[in-house]
């Protein structure tokens, strides 16, 4: 991937993805390679048992980056060297890991596209060797992108097509917080805080001034000056550094009723928000905007429903998933075939255990059946034939075909994706009440 494929012009470095993994992945594939069934054909999915408690639906996020990953998950030689020393592997399956390349097939739910209990969000098909080394990071990308654009989601319902920024960037990791923004973007933010994110992935970026720059002046009146004469009267100025009435009569003074928005960050948001704005339209910056930031999440930001607000800043609940920062997928393996020869037909397999750890073999087909005005109903996930009636309503796509990327889309059309998916739910989808998955996964056979 480079940033062309963004229309930004520049290149972006992506370095090999292949040490993202456990070293069970390897370890398996030294035994495998050993036992004669490293090139049996396999199929590996990608699901989830349950959403987390009290979510309705779960939204797909990090296709491109898995698609990314795939592409670089390549063992160089500082790589082989690093194993080598630690002696991870032996020599045999060094030699097989310098010609790694991914050349099977990858079929999953479209980046942006919501998910339900048992959905096959991904299937990745190849031999065993191939597809086994894939397991984590393809689970690292998808578990964290999916929470963090599922509370998005949640978050942009609430906010009634109000402004959203993501700003959680010093609130996780560094690289986190990348991948978070464009999570966030997916599920409906507008913009992001985070530069590294603007530039890797062509997110709209914002800011402008925190209470740090008020404090460095002798008066917030120098303050306001000083930013409105470098960049323009479009500005947002913060508020409620000292005396938010004080501060909002002198933002006005300083860059007149065209002001671009105030921020107001701490306080009884409903009631700050009611009598700024009141403020405003007294001296004429009707048109100034209010934005509200202070940890707020989708509970917050529905109880602002009523106040006049028009953008949302959002941070440390954002990035870390709105209390649920991974969605318990899992990679398992549900069908292989019975030997190495490429004509071996493939064999359902699954895991037997307690606890609720179990799987369901087979290699799955997954479709959204809908009523008769257009609204989903069930997610029904079967092996076998799909239905003639739900042959066109399949949700999973080509990702990967033979090696290739196949399906590689800008990050608009994932948003553009998820929104329309969302609208596809019967409207209790959107309740922030605690209940069941909007929709029921029917199994068929």
């Amino acid at each position: 991937m480079n940033a062309a494929d963004l229309g930004l012009g520049l290149p972006v470095e992506v370095p090999s993805t292949a040490l993202f993994t456990d070293q069970y992945e390897l370890t398996m594939l030294q035994s495998a390679l050993r036992g004669g069934t490293a090139d049996r054909r396999s199929v590996f999915e990608v699901f989830t048992r349950r959403l987390p408690e009290g979510r309705r639906y779960g939204v797909v996020a990090g296709t491109g980056r898995v698609l990314d990953a795939i592409e670089n998950f390549r063992f160089d030689p500082a790589v082989l060297a690093f194993l080598r020393e630690r002696d991870v592997v032996d020599e045999a399956t060094l030699a097989w890991l310098a010609d790694y390349r991914f050349g099977g097939d990858v079929w999953g739910y479209p980046e942006g596209e919501v998910y339900f209990p048992g959905s096959p969000i991904l299937r990745v098909e190849g031999s065993f060797a191939e597809c086994v080394l894939l397991e984590t990071v393809i689970l690292s990308i998808l578990n964290h992108d999916s929470a963090i654009a599922a509370a998005a989601s949640r978050m942009s319902a609430a906010a009634g097509g109000r402004g959203l920024i993501e700003m959680g960037a010093r609130r996780t990791h560094e690289l986190a917080a990348v991948a978070a923004a464009r999570a966030a973007y997916v599920g409906g933010f507008d913009s992001t805080s985070d530069l590294a994110a603007g530039f890797r992935y062509g997110i709209p970026t914002v800011g402008t001034s925190a209470h740090a720059f008020i404090l460095l002046h002798d008066t917030e009146r120098d303050a306001f000056r000083v930013q409105v004469e470098a960049l323009g009267r479009g500005t947002t100025l913060l508020v409620d550094t000292y005396d938010v009435a004080e501060a909002v009569r002198t933002a006005v003074e300083v860059a007149g009723p065209g002001l671009g928005a105030v921020r107001i960050d701490s306080g009884d948001l409903l009631l700050v928000a009611h009598r700024v704005r009141q403020q405003l339209d007294a001296l004429g910056a009707r048109d100034t905007r209010i934005v509200v930031t202070s940890d707020l999440d989708e509970y917050a930001i529905a109880s602002l429903a009523a106040a006049p607000v028009d953008a949302y800043g959002v941070g440390t609940q954002l990035v870390t998933g709105s209390g649920h920062p991974t969605c318990s997928m899992v990679y398992k393996l549900v069908a292989r075939a019975e030997s190495a020869d490429p004509a071996a037909p493939l064999r359902p397999v699954a895991k037997k255990s307690l606890g609720g750890k179990a799987s369901t073999g087979g290699r799955k087909w997954a479709a959204r059946r809908v009523d008769a005005d257009g609204v989903a109903e069930a997610e029904v996930v079967g092996t076998g034939q799909v239905p003639p009636h739900l042959a066109d309503r399949q949700v999973q796509v080509r990702l990967v075909k033979a090696g290739e990327v196949v399906a590689r889309e800008p990050l608009a059309a994932a948003r553009d994706r998820h929104v329309a998916a969302r609208a596809s739910l019967p409207l209790s989808a959107v309740q922030l009440s605690r209940g069941e998955p909007v929709l029921p996964t029917e199994s068929v056979s």
